[in-house]
């Protein structure tokens, strides 16, 4: 368990820092797959396989957004082999200009010491609700 806790800490800290695209060659096996939750907006799939297509994931995101704040939580043990890690970000798209909250949670598994699979879960859009109550069906 103590290398699961070393590797989730080593791992979020990457976050923390950054170099979150840097740290994929050390971090994750060469056949590690990333699913997300739904098909990103820059990519046209869920599934990412190998390791090189991660980054290239990672970089096509980088491109596309800038990340103004970042909160890594975590991480979250569940031996014997899974962590997860809770991120919020906010981040401007380059594009349009548009500035977002995106939150999600991510589980990672690890095998022989590096990251084999990562599962992306996504906090579902809120339903917009009314602010103020129509006072008109109270009246007679």
């Amino acid at each position: 368990m103590e290398e699961l806790i070393e590797i989730g800490r080593s791992f979020a800290q990457a976050m923390r820092e950054r170099r979150g695209l840097a740290s994929v060659d050390e971090m994750y096996a060469e056949n590690a797959q990333s699913i997300e939750a739904v098909v990103p907006p820059v990519r046209q799939f869920r599934v990412s396989k190998g390791r090189e297509a991660i980054k290239g994931k990672r970089e096509d995101w980088l491109a596309s957004h800038e990340i103004q704040e970042l909160e890594v939580d975590g991480p979250y043990v569940h031996p014997p082999n899974r962590f997860g890690v809770r991120f919020r970000a906010e981040v401007v798209q380059k594009a349009t200009g548009e500035r977002m909250t995106l939150r999600e949670i991510a589980v990672y598994s690890v095998a022989e010491g590096k990251i084999v699979l990562e599962e992306f879960f996504m906090l579902p859009k809120q339903e917009e609700r009314p602010t103020t109550l129509s006072l008109r069906r109270f009246n007679p």
